[in-house]
Order: C-alpha cells, then structure tokens, then sequence
C-alpha cells in the first residue's frame, strides 16, 4: 500500500518540482468535475466568482459521482490566489491483505456493490480539505487519504465479513486464541488451551465492534496522512494545512469524520441532525490548555495557559482577576502573578479566536512547519490530527427520497445556519421531479450561490445585505434513499 501512496505522490509533487517553484505547483480542482480549459479559467475568476458544478450529462455523473451526489464551488473573493479547498468522491475496493502484494484499495469507476465475484469490501466515500496558507495539504490529502483508510480496512476484511454479530477479537497471542470469556477466538485456528483461573485475572480481553474497529482505521488513516504531509513538507519545503471533513460508507453505516471547521448535517423528513461539530480555539480551550499544562515547555516561555477575560497589565500585579484553567468550564479568582502577564494560549472569541495568535483552528493535517511569528515555538503540538468520527446507521430508518446529507466547508456556514440550509434543500428538491438526477447539483447550487451573495459595489452580499461569504465555498449533497 505505502508504495502505491508513495507513487501518487511523487507523481504529484515530481510535476510540482517539474513546473520549477511553489508548493501550488499540481494544484487542480476536483477530477469528477471535469473542466475544460475555457471553464477552468472561469473557476479562477475572483471577480465574477462562478459557480462551477459537474456537466450535466447523465452518464457521466453517474460515473464520476454515483449516488446522484450534488455538488457545488466557488472560488474566494481574493483572499488567497488559488481556491484553497478540495473534494473527493471515491469507490474504493479493498481485498484482504496478500503479504505479496503492496496495493490495499482499488479506485474503481461506478457502483460496484453487486459485484460478488471479488473477495474484499467496497466503501463509498466523500471528503472536503479546506486548506490554509496554500494548497499543497489539500491537494495531496484529497488524492491520498482514502488509500490510508483503504491499507487500514485491510487488516479487517476477513473480520468484517464474518456477519453481522461482532465476535470478540483476540488481542494477545497470550490466549493462544482465546477470548477473555474462554471461548475460542474466532481469528485464530489450530489446537488451544483455556486459560486457568490465575491466568483469567490478567488475560481479560475486551469485545470489540465492528464499528469500533472501523472508526479506529480511520483516524489512524488521518494520522498516516498527517505523518506523509509531513515527510512531503520536510523534502519538498511545502508549507500550509488543512481541514478534513470526510464520510464513509460501509456495510450500511455512514462514517462521518471531521478535523477542522467544515461541518456535515442530516436533513432526513425536514428534521435537521448534526452530523459533527466545528473544533476551534474555543471548543477545545481545555484539550489545548491542559497540554501547555503538562508540558509548559511547549509555550516557549511566551504564553500561558490560563484564560483571563482580558490582557492582564503589569500594574494589574497582586490584584485579583478572574481566571480559568484546564480543569473548569466557570470563572474563579486568582491574584494575579508575573507568569500571567504572558500572552493567553487562546485568545479572542468566536472567528477571532487564534491559538497562540496564529491560526483559528485546531484539528486538521498539515502545518507541521508553523511557527509563532517572530519566534521559535511550533504550533503543530496543540494541533490534532485525529478526527472525530461520528456513525449514522442508514438501514435504521426509512429514508424519503429528499433526505440528505449535506457536507460544507466553512465558507457557506459562517454566513448561513443549519436552519436556512434545510430550508434551501428542501425548497429545492420538492420543485423537481423525484427523478430528476440534475435535483442534488441544483441543491448544491443554490447553497453555494446563497452563501456567496450577490455582488454589490465592491462587496459581495446576501439577499439581506449582509456581508457574504469572501472565502472558498465547496458543498456535497449526498441522497440516501434507495442506498440501504
């Protein structure tokens, strides 16, 4: 698997190094959308800011995005040089490990899930990266990270599609393959001996879910892809991150997983269900401050961890503040000392919120070589890799043919709510025909050009002049009825 990520690599970042300069070089937008030149060009346009969408041929999205997925993009209105996000639609086979073979996933075109001649697993998957500081992260996470997940699936096929019950999975050799209720493990053969009664009190052996062990190949995808963004920064010089947002369908389970700001919801019969939540300075204020906690070595002598409601001022010396820490959710107070006259860890509120003044999120991959402006102290240890995942069992409901999961990066959110997101869908789905298959790609148009605004003066704004969204916008739409 490793020397098939290595090749799409070093196919992307040779063409980088090929073209001669910056780590945009092999920056493209999405393969599935399929621009010609003419459009590729109007995709770049900041000032007309089009709104780019798959060709409306019915065969070849269908092929490129099964499940009749809806999707839609605009570029920023100036504030970086290149669209920033990415978006992937994938149908990958994974075939049970062969110790001859270095390939884990095969990228195949349509639907395969009928395909019952092939000893494997096939999972459907969706991501947006919302790139920071350039496109480079986004760029290579988009072409790689569902071969992470597929090398990670691997090692579960034969477990996977032992049925729906979960055995117990033998996690030590100790056992000699036998789970910690004495019973045989199913993942071993051969003789066995049950353990005596000293051996069960340090033998004990949890039950692992399938769910469990599909959740935990995931975020250690994410990890890998994090660590070969990092060994890609170090050769090539490559700066910049990005936000994650990826879903997984396998064997009736959505997978929703999310490092970063972009968010995913459900709209299933009008009702709106969060799918994952935004990780930001402020909701992790905890996760970051304990971790200055332990290691204050981390904050470079510059920062502290402690929250104050303001920038404490030397004259403010032997007063009394109100302060919290990593242990509290409320506000207590503390005589102020020299220590706390160090900048806040986190600092700010809402999207002003920075994490050592610098960057506004704090889940993602990538940004392994950012440092505190005009210092030495790297950010990247209070910047986590690991999503969260979140599961949604489709095979528990009856799904209408207008619900939805709607994926966004943080573009259409921060000017557009849950609320006003079902409102457009629904809207827009119940004026076509249930047959229509252009329906999900007008969605996604509409929120994409709802979000955006209109252009008025030098400002883009929406239909109640507020200010619009200036930043990329990437939107999927993805139907459930009828994928059980």
């Amino acid at each position: 698997m490793m020397t098939r990520v290595k090749a799409v690599v070093s196919q992307l970042v040779g063409g980088q190094a090929a073209a001669g300069s910056s780590p945009q070089l092999g920056y493209s937008r999405p393969v599935f959308l399929q621009l010609s030149p003419e459009e590729r060009e109007q995709a770049a346009d900041h000032n007309r800011r089009n709104v780019i969408s798959p060709g409306s041929e019915s065969a070849r999205r269908r092929l490129l995005l099964p499940w009749d997925t809806g999707y839609a993009e605009v570029i920023n209105a100036g504030k970086s040089v290149f669209n920033e996000d990415q978006a992937a639609r994938e149908i990958v086979w994974v075939e049970r490990r062969n110790p001859n073979s270095s390939t884990a996933g095969e990228v195949v075109k349509g639907d395969r899930r009928t395909d019952k001649e092939r000893d494997g697993l096939e999972f459907h998957y969706w991501a947006l990266f919302d790139g920071h500081a350039g496109t480079a992260a986004a760029v290579m996470a988009a072409r790689l990270l569902h071969l992470h997940i597929s090398e990670q699936l691997q090692d579960l096929v034969d477990i996977l599609q032992d049925g729906d019950v979960p055995p117990p999975i033998c996690l030590t050799s100790h056992t000699k393959g036998v789970t910690g209720n004495g019973a045989k493990c199913p993942s071993h053969e051969g003789d066995w001996e049950p353990p005596t009664d000293s051996e069960s009190r340090f033998l004990l052996e949890k039950e692992i879910s399938h769910e469990h062990l599909i959740i935990g190949a995931i975020e250690n995808a994410f990890r890998q892809m994090d660590q070969q963004i990092e060994r890609e920064q170090k050769a090539h010089g490559s700066q910049g991150g990005c936000c994650a947002l990826a879903v997984v369908y396998l064997l009736g389970k959505i997978y929703i997983a999310n490092a970063g700001d972009s968010r995913a919801i459900l709209i299933r019969n009008g009702e709106i269900i969060p799918l994952s939540h935004e990780f930001t300075p402020e909701s992790e204020r905890q996760r970051l401050q304990y971790l200055g906690y332990l290691q204050p070595h981390l904050l470079g002598n510059e920062f502290t961890h402690l929250e104050f409601p303001r920038r404490i001022q030397h004259r403010e010396l032997g007063r009394r503040m109100l302060f919290r820490d990593y242990s509290m959710t409320g506000w207590a107070y503390k005589t102020i000392e020299e220590d706390d006259l160090k900048f806040p860890l986190v600092y700010g509120e809402g999207k002003k919120a920075r994490v050592m003044a610098t960057i506004g999120v704090t889940r993602g991959l990538g940004d392994h070589n950012l440092k505190v402006h005009c210092s030495n102290i790297h950010i990247k240890p209070f910047l986590s890799c690991i999503p969260e995942v979140k599961v949604y069992n489709i095979t528990k409901y009856e799904h209408g043919v207008d619900d939805v999961i709607v994926l966004g990066t943080d573009g259409l959110w921060d000017v557009v709510s849950n609320r006003e997101v079902a409102d457009i869908v629904i809207r827009v789905l119940s004026s076509c025909q249930p047959d229509d298959l252009n329906r999900f790609t007008l969605a996604a148009q509409n929120l994409v050009m709802r979000s955006r605004g209109i252009l008025k003066g030098h400002s883009w704004r929406l239909s109640n002049d507020r200010l619009g969204s200036g930043d990329d916008i990437s939107v999927f739409v993805i139907p459930l009825y009828g994928h059980t």
